[in-house]
């Protein structure tokens, strides 16, 4: 009988090393885990709570639109009319708050143009794209575009 069951000992000592890695996960799990997770799904719920604590940092394209109406008109048909100000000009709710006091971020032009029309690869055959340095050389864009309608003026 001892030799049927004479290497026994090397799986009993893996059954063990399991079970003491399986106690560790549950024991660290236990302690890193905050109470709160999985109320509402695989998520902490104090997480909402956290969001809801932060300011408020965008004002929206309604806010603009209130004061900014020409910016607006000008807009309205250009390749730029579903761009929100916003995207371009960083988080506004600041100066909606306090207009004289916080201004919007006048973004240089030859950066933020190239963000989104620079070429490359990835992007339709439809949409716009230069390639900058040869298309402007050093010159800024807005020598000849106006950001707000970006069509050649």
């Amino acid at each position: 009988m001892k030799t049927r069951f004479k290497d026994i000992e090397h799986l009993l000592r893996l059954a063990g090393l399991f079970a003491a890695g399986a106690l560790v996960f549950v024991l660290v799990r236990a302690t890193l885990v905050p109470d709160d997770f999985g109320v509402y799904g695989h998520y902490r719920a104090g997480a909402l709570d956290d969001g809801r604590a932060k300011p408020v940092a965008y004002a929206g394209q309604a806010a603009c639109a209130d004061c900014h109406e020409d910016v607006v008109t000008m807009r309205a048909d250009s390749g730029h009319a579903k761009v929100a100000c916003e995207g371009c000009h960083g988080p506004s709710a600041r100066h909606v708050d306090a207009p004289d006091e916080h201004k919007p971020v006048r973004p240089d032009g030859r950066e933020i143009c190239a963000r989104c029309h620079a070429a490359n690869t990835g992007k339709p055959r439809w949409y716009r794209t230069v390639a900058v340095q040869d298309h402007a050389g050093d010159e800024k864009c807005i020598t000849c575009h106006q950001p707000h309608d970006p069509r050649l003026q």
